[in-house]
């Protein structure tokens, strides 16, 4: 099981009244290499098809990665929560790739953006990569106590 992060915003897509748009629409994972550089800036990556360096479909990961069941957006003081079920996959053959980055995005089309990202996260604390996952064993990123994220008006 994988350690999640915070996760860091993708400064294009988070407006904080348009957040519970995200219950009930289709929410996923993807899992990226070391050599994937987030940007997070006004300018920076913005939609999923801005990712490089994910995963390849193969050995129990799929490329444009989980999706993630009961996707909640819950108000707390001054802003909301964005929760969900776990992400997970079971390995095969070779084993899924060691990764370093799990990003949250939109599947489809939302707010006039087709797969918007939402925030990214380092899959262990050092940052350093999450070695491969053997054949057999199931790979899961748990959505942390607190959710994925809470967005506050700063």
């Amino acid at each position: 099981m994988a350690a999640a992060s915070a996760c860091q915003f993708y400064a294009n897509n988070l407006d904080l009244e348009k957040l519970t748009d995200l219950t009930g629409a289709t929410i996923k994972m993807a899992l990226l290499a070391s050599t994937y550089t987030p940007n997070t800036s006004e300018t920076g990556h913005t939609v999923y098809a801005d990712l490089t360096n994910e995963l390849a479909s193969a050995n129990g990961y799929t490329t444009g990665g989980a999706t993630l069941s009961a996707p909640t957006v819950t108000a707390v003081t001054g802003g909301f929560k964005f929760s969900s079920g776990n992400a997970s996959w079971t390995a095969s053959g070779a084993g899924i790739p060691a990764w370093r980055y799990g990003v949250i995005y939109v599947s489809g089309s939302l707010w006039g953006i087709t797969s918007p990202l939402l925030c990214y996260f380092t899959g262990d604390s050092t940052p350093a990569d999450v070695p491969l996952t053997a054949a057999g064993v199931i790979l899961q990123v748990s959505c942390p106590a607190n959710g994925w994220f809470t967005k506050t008006r700063t």
